[in-house]
């Protein structure tokens, strides 16, 4: 586990471009051992998440601020609290980095009345699906969620988490 190895921060206290193209630069790091090509890898970083929606998400900074993961996320008008990508540096996986980005999110989506927490990934994905049963999260099937031949699961946890 870490805990005081590494400090989380949110997007709105840093230079949201710059943090995207150093994370976009570092893409097949994070991303290493994904089934995501990098057409879509890159897709998930739309500015949108590190400008307007730049409050919701955190990177996970170790000494020296190296970049050890990331969480991107947003709150829905219906009270649902997406998380849209996470990726830990390879150097970092196993260690409850991305667990403690999805603690820090659902804490703060909790806080502006998020009701529940979801994640899309794709089948297969042993580690969305581990860290999903982490939480408890409700996994279910989705066909076609990402349109024809392109099925989904859903994981879902009530918010809070405590």
């Amino acid at each position: 586990m870490v805990s005081g190895e590494l400090r989380l921060v949110g997007f709105e206290e840093l230079s949201a471009g710059a943090l995207r193209e150093r994370l976009l630069a570092r893409r097949a790091e994070f991303w290493s051992g994904s089934a995501l090509d990098d057409e879509t890898v890159r897709a998930l970083h739309d500015p949108l998440f590190f400008h307007q929606l730049g409050g919701f998400g955190a990177v996970a900074l170790a000494t020296g601020d190296e970049d050890a993961g990331y969480l991107l996320g947003v709150v829905s008008a219906d009270r649902l609290a997406v998380v849209h990508a996470v990726a830990v540096h390879p150097r970092w996986r196993g260690r409850g980095v991305a667990a403690r980005l999805v603690e820090r999110f659902a804490t703060l989506a909790t806080s502006v009345g998020a009701r529940a927490v979801q994640a899309v990934a794709l089948p297969g994905d042993a580690a969305a699906r581990s860290l999903a049963r982490r939480f408890d999260a409700h996994e279910a099937a989705s066909p076609a969620h990402a349109g024809p031949g392109a099925d989904r699961v859903l994981f879902t946890r009530s918010l809070p988490l405590s």
